[in-house]
């Protein structure tokens, strides 16, 4: 995979007093606070390391500038379809901007190669700049390393035994860079030809479940929803609410009361002939159209979702608000199972996946 350095504009922390009220605005307003001195450009060439410590754990991972051509020619590989409005969205933020505000988020297989990179450079070695957020008690940590014989030598590291990399977040601005790459080839002016990667190896990334709160109880009665739900689950009630214990096991919520739903064995073996088994999958399409008549999850209004880092209480607490709520609580797809499904060319349903770590607008920032 062919990576490059690129010159990082950084925001200037002698005039950013509160970091969360800052860069929740970046997105929107990076043009006029470049303009006037909030940012400022690295005088070299460098790649970043970067860290994330939260009060859980530490994800550490690259910044780098990789060749568009990686994802044109599905090196770098996707697993949820994208929507042209939002990819229009992105074409006009990148033009506006005339610059990557956030690293697209690509998770790689395990490398010893990298890792030792890694732990040499920031060994014993203050971060360049490093900024905290109060909201979510978090640290963001970057080391910039501009010795051309240490860039060099990551280039070789992924020249060599980095060959794919998969999209974990950032599926519209990388399509959207394409489409500009494509159409601008060949031009004077603004080069597309490289995008912004933070580069995570899988056992530094986290998935989350990304679980659901359906209105589904105006037109079904409770009675007949649970016998139509005993004929494709097994299903225990539980004292109290909780994660999920393994794959194939689903928490449903209710106002009053709380079920474990495992798949009967005649609903897996309607499924073996997928190349992974997904549980989001099944209960689309076996609870949420077959019984409740959705048949578009992202359209449909009565669907919500409701991020797995929040927790289980949070279903809940949606959930109580109203008599006709459901609550569907999911194990997390699994790194293995993302990354079959990303190999074969296929897509994880909407809403699948909550990866963390979550990176944030203007902590690294590259211009065309």
């Amino acid at each position: 995979m062919k990576i490059h350095p690129f010159r990082p504009v950084r925001p200037n922390l002698k005039y950013i007093k509160s970091a969360d009220t800052f860069f929740a605005t970046v997105r929107e307003e990076y043009p006029s606070y470049r303009k006037t001195g909030l940012f400022e450009r690295s005088g070299q060439e460098s790649v970043l390391i970067y860290q994330i410590q939260t009060k859980e754990r530490n994800y550490t991972g690259l910044i780098t500038s990789v060749e568009i051509k990686e994802y044109i020619n599905n090196n770098i590989k996707k697993h949820e379809h994208t929507l042209a409005t939002k990819e229009q969205q992105q074409i006009h933020l990148l033009l506006l901007r005339e610059a990557q505000v956030k690293p697209i988020l690509l998770a790689v297989k395990s490398n010893e190669n990298l890792e030792a990179f890694v732990k040499e450079n920031i060994k014993d070695v203050k971060p360049t700049y490093h900024l905290n957020f109060e909201d979510d008690a978090s640290l963001h940590c970057f080391w910039e390393i501009n010795d051309w014989t240490q860039i060099q030598r990551l280039q070789g590291i992924f020249d060599t035994s980095v060959e794919t990399a998969y999209i974990a977040d950032g599926h519209h601005r990388i399509a959207a860079q394409s489409t500009m790459h494509t159409r601008d080839a060949g031009k004077e002016g603004q080069d597309f030809s490289n995008i912004l990667a933070a580069f995570f190896p899988t056992e530094e990334l986290q998935i989350w479940d990304f679980n659901r709160v359906i209105d589904a109880l105006e037109d079904t009665s409770p009675t007949l929803f649970m016998a139509k739900l005993s004929q494709i689950f097994d299903i225990e009630i539980l004292e109290e609410i909780r994660r999920p214990e393994r794959k194939h096991e689903i928490i449903m919520v209710t106002k009053s009361e709380i079920y474990a739903l495992k798949w009967r064995p005649n609903i897996i073996e309607e499924y073996y002939h997928d190349h992974v088994l997904l549980d989001v999958k099944m209960l689309n399409e076996k609870v949420l159209m077959d019984i409740l008549g959705i048949e578009d999850v992202r359209t449909d209004t009565r669907v919500r979702y409701v991020e797995g880092v929040k927790g289980p209480e949070k279903v809940r607490d949606k959930v109580i608000k109203s008599e006709n709520r459901i609550g569907f609580i999911l194990f997390p797809v699994q790194i293995a199972d993302f990354m079959a499904i990303s190999d074969k060319g296929m897509v994880l349903p909407p809403k699948s996946t909550w990866f963390e770590p979550r990176m944030k607008n203007g902590l690294a920032v590259r211009e065309f």
